[in-house]
């Protein structure tokens, strides 16, 4: 089983946080449904006729597709992929995006999954963050959806956002839980560089809380999740028991990815490869029947510091038998030895031959992960 992913690099506006390849333009939306189908059939043996269990509309903004388009993407995923009969296809969508006539269109066409860009169920955070909905939008899109059969839902919000009390982060949550959706992806806020927020914490004009706050708020956002039934099965993700994304997840167990569209990335358990994140390069070069990418061979040590990464993120955690068996008795020692300090201190916890992050752990979880990359020269 493997998995697609495609990115749509349009927005309306960028939003003042997000650092993800995008334009604000859509003038070149058509042109880049015919490249991106054309990627498709160039890239059609790069997964090594593997069945495709998954589909992921990023980026971007992906409901900025119209029906038509959609329709002819995943067309040419059929045309030239075996496309698993119980799949998953999911699209990112805006909520201002989703009307009754185009939900019920891409039902349709098969899309099974939404996750809809909320963010916030604050008008003031909204603003801040130069998103184009509004409270009232987001609440619609989702009884939309709702209404017109789906029931594979999820949201994104953010945390630690300038001026968030625990009090309004509450609100949100239990707003997000008051719409009977099946998943919450939560993000702690990153200042990223070249965005607007970059800009404005610069110039010290965002209040940001302290990382005692921000702890408080993950926590709550746990406890609560876990109260309604919630399974945190990743640092960022929260779902019923049933709706894990199959997607995302896979990134997580080492399965196979195609990455279409400026800036996807792709794996094939070897090597990975990137295409460039320009828009007329990437639309230039497919035109002439090549795909604009880099790419890269990974050493063994490489793969174990994969391997540590996606592992981690999870709440299955690291197995060591299965890190024995794929790197080598060499890699187990080594990751065991510098579990032990973390195991100390309650970062990580072990269940048999599991290594798990704890709550606490989860929120330092970049430091803790580095702290066990390979770097050696044998």
């Amino acid at each position: 089983m493997a998995g697609i992913y495609l990115h749509i690099p349009f927005c309306k506006r960028k939003c003042a946080y997000c650092d993800f390849y995008s334009i604000a333009n859509t003038k070149f939306i058509e042109n880049f449904v015919e490249t991106i189908c054309k990627e498709i059939e160039i890239q059609k043996f790069y997964l090594d006729k593997e069945n495709i269990q998954t589909i992921y509309f990023g980026g971007g903004t992906p409901s900025m597709l119209n029906e038509r388009q959609i329709e002819k993407i995943l067309n040419t995923i059929n045309k030239h992929f075996t496309v698993e009969k119980n799949n998953e296809i999911t699209l990112e969508a805006n909520p201002d995006d989703l009307s009754e006539k185009y939900l019920k269109s891409i039902k349709k066409l098969g899309v099974n999954r939404l996750s809809i860009g909320i963010q916030s169920f604050n008008e003031d955070d909204l603003l801040l963050m130069k998103r184009k909905h509004s409270v009232n939008q987001a609440n619609k899109a989702v009884k939309e959806s709702q209404e017109q059969g789906f029931n594979n839902i999820s949201v994104d919000l953010i945390y630690g956002l300038p001026d968030l009390t625990i009090k309004k982060w509450e609100e949100n949550i239990d707003k997000a839980l008051s719409l009977n959706i099946q998943h919450i992806s939560a993000y702690h806020l990153t200042i990223e560089p070249n965005t607007l927020f970059q800009k404005m914490y610069k110039n010290e004009k965002l209040n940001l809380p302290i990382e005692e706050e921000s702890l408080d708020q993950f926590k709550m956002l746990i406890d609560k999740t876990a109260k309604n039934g919630f399974l945190h099965y990743e640092i960022s993700n929260f779902a019923i028991d049933g709706s894990i994304s199959l997607h995302n997840a896979n990134y997580w167990m080492g399965v196979k990815y195609l990455g279409l569209g400026p800036s996807a990335h792709s794996y094939n358990l070897t090597s990975r490869q990137w295409n460039i994140s320009n828009l007329h390069e990437y639309l230039d070069t497919i035109s002439k029947g090549k795909i604009p990418f880099e790419t890269e061979i990974l050493t063994k040590n490489e793969k174990y510091n994969d391997f540590v990464i996606t592992s981690l993120r999870t709440m299955w955690g690291l197995n060591t038998e299965k890190l024995k068996r794929k790197m080598g008795e060499k890699y187990e020692k080594y990751f065991l030895e510098k579990a032990k300090k973390f195991l100390d201190k309650n970062l990580l916890i072990q269940s048999e031959n599991n290594i798990i992050l704890t709550d606490k752990g989860m929120f330092i979880s970049d430091n803790i992960m580095q702290d066990f990359f390979y770097d050696k020269i044998d």
